[in-house]
């Protein structure tokens, strides 16, 4: 009977889902296909939808977590969990209240975190940059570059104090000359280029690739912890 193979649940919002990639179907699914072709790497299940904030992932994974590990009492051996941009977006005005305060963002994390490692490997990504000049998306949610930064730096600190491996995002893609390219016109969701740019940086993850027992692709970017 053939080995069981490993499984990696990816849970979060429309990054996760793959929205604006109509080229790849997203990073996610970018890395899906590309494991689906090495032997023995593991099955990628992508679990995003779009809009989901922390509450509502807190509140779904552990029902979708539990049902993926393929065989009789089976659980999927990692979680990949991006989820945090739309926590960040202020209603109504630019100063407005947001979705959820960086504090109790912060409070949710750690209970997230803490729960998700009773049970299963746990990795956390970083947050997505977005074009301001654009806002509001849907005509009533500011999102903007600070909150971005200030919410990630929550993610990574409740990563580190959970002893959990964090892959940064915002101040890496924030660099990028091309960014605004790679933003969809809503000004929130990536294009297939943006997806691409996750994508390589998810193959060099160190932390990633050491759980999955896979080198990174020479053509890749550099590994990153």
């Amino acid at each position: 009977m053939a080995s069981k193979s490993r499984q990696l649940v990816v849970i979060g919002d429309s990054c996760v889902y793959g929205w604006g990639d109509r080229e790849g179907g997203g990073w996610c699914e970018r890395l899906r296909c590309n494991w689906m072709n090495l032997p023995d790497a593991p099955v990628v299940y992508p679990l995003g939808i779009r809009g989901d904030g922390l509450e509502h992932v807190a509140k779904r994974w552990r029902n979708e977590w539990q049902c993926r590990g393929e065989m009789r009492r089976q659980v999927p051996d990692a979680i990949l969990l991006a989820v945090g941009l739309n926590d960040t977006a202020r209603i109504g005005r630019p100063d407005g209240r947001p979705q959820l305060t960086a504090e109790a963002y912060r409070f949710g994390l750690q209970q997230l975190l803490t729960e998700m490692k009773h049970y299963s490997k746990v990795m956390v990504m970083g947050l997505t940059p977005v074009d301001e000049a654009v806002m509001p998306f849907a005509e009533c949610l500011w999102y903007s570059n600070q909150a971005g930064s200030i919410y990630e730096a929550q993610l990574e600190d409740a990563c580190l104090e959970a002893d959990v491996p964090f892959l940064p995002m915002h101040a890496a893609m924030l660099e990028q000359p091309s960014l605004l390219s790679w933003i969809e016109p809503d000004g929130i969701h990536l294009n297939s280029e943006g997806h691409e740019w996750i994508h390589k940086r998810v193959m060099a993850w160190s932390s990633l690739l050491s759980w999955a027992q896979l080198e990174p692709l020479a053509s890749f970017t550099p590994a990153v912890g």
